[in-house]
């Protein structure tokens, strides 16, 4: 089992630092979400740096770019990277879409899976297999000359992965994607009984076994080497819960281990500012079924065991290490250590 890692986008030159450390590290690959800096550029820029790590999107917020231009992007980094590139799409939230990108957002699951379809559409016209003509609800593609086309590459068609949490857009990606990016608050029974036979049924629905869809499954962890460094990455993690959780979209997630009502009291505490209201809701019982804790020494075993069995395609990426480097820029190594552990444990 790999053990990739997340990361925001930096500064290129800082991106292209922090690549090679996770490949000297060895993860399998380096993830990169999108907030103040582009996810492309970083990866840009992580691609230059490294020869052997996977990178990709984790995720690229769809919507403000046109499937057009985001193939295109996606088809130069698959070819300056010799093909470890994977295009990793979101739907990002109303409110930033609309009102940070002033774009359309709704109805946001039918729009991605259209999205999906027209990438298809232009990777196969880039690579001259088909003439250009998609005409669906949202996007419509008719135009592509020779000399505006990127033309083929030596290496396959980036893989596709949209970030999925409910059951609709889990069955989308079992039926149209090459993977799901899993959102970090999760708990293994969600996974298990909701949205993995979600993706089972849009695979089948596809004519397409669960096998061809890969799961990236972000953890955050509490480890350490004492008690005391473990409490303070559990503690961390708790205002992680805590913030993910007063979204209420993701109530079901609390609602699968009966904690009814517990979004809507954190969203509650989130709107009056009360931060430490919030925390004090994720009981340590409640915390437990979305982290994993361990030692340095213990945490691979417990990774692999806590998801080996959840799925045929199975990553897990460290939520927390580009937190921990902040403090520690040795962390990564540390991690590295997991990484091989995991290898021998799987």
């Amino acid at each position: 089992m790999e053990l990739d890692v997340m990361s925001g986008a930096l500064e290129l030159h800082a991106m292209a630092d922090l690549a090679a450390r996770a490949e000297r590290a060895g993860f399998g690959a380096l993830w990169l979400t999108e907030s103040g800096r582009t996810a492309y550029l970083g990866c840009a820029a992580a691609a230059l740096a490294t020869e052997r790590i996977g990178i990709g999107t984790a995720i690229a917020v769809a919507f403000p770019r046109s499937p057009m231009v985001t193939a295109a992007v996606a088809w130069e980094l698959a070819d300056a990277t010799g093909g470890r590139f994977t295009l990793g799409l979101g739907t990002q939230v109303k409110a930033h879409i609309e009102r940070r990108y002033s774009t359309e957002y709704a109805p946001p699951g039918p729009r991605l899976r259209e999205y999906v379809q027209a990438l298809r559409a232009i990777f196969a016209a880039f690579r001259g297999d088909e003439r250009l003509d998609f005409d669906g609800d949202f996007y419509h593609f008719s135009l592509l000359p020779p000399t505006w086309s990127p033309g083929p590459i030596a290496v396959p068609d980036p893989p596709v992965f949209v970030s999925a949490v409910l059951p609709w857009m889990s069955r989308m990606a079992g039926e149209l994607c090459d993977g799901v990016h899993i959102h970090p608050f999760h708990s293994p029974t969600y996974l298990r009984e909701v949205q993995i036979p979600a993706i089972a049924e849009g695979a089948r629905r596809a004519g397409r076994d669960l096998s061809a869809v890969t799961l990236e499954i972000p953890v955050m962890t509490a480890v350490g080497d004492t008690e005391a460094e473990i409490a303070e990455t559990r503690e961390h993690a708790r205002t992680m819960i805590a913030f993910y959780g007063s979204t209420r979209t993701y109530a079901p997630t609390f609602e699968i281990h009966g904690y009814e009502g517990l979004a809507e009291a954190l969203h509650e505490r989130q709107r009056a500012g009360d931060l430490a209201g919030m925390t004090a809701l994720v009981t340590d019982e409640v915390l437990d079924h979305y982290i994993v804790t361990a030692t340095w020494d213990g945490l691979g075993p417990a990774l692999v065991e806590r998801y080996r069995d959840l799925a045929p395609s199975v990553r897990v990426m460290t939520y927390t290490a580009s937190h921990q480097a902040a403090r520690d820029p040795e962390i990564y190594e540390r991690w590295g250590e997991v990484a091989a552990a995991m290898r021998s444990a799987a």
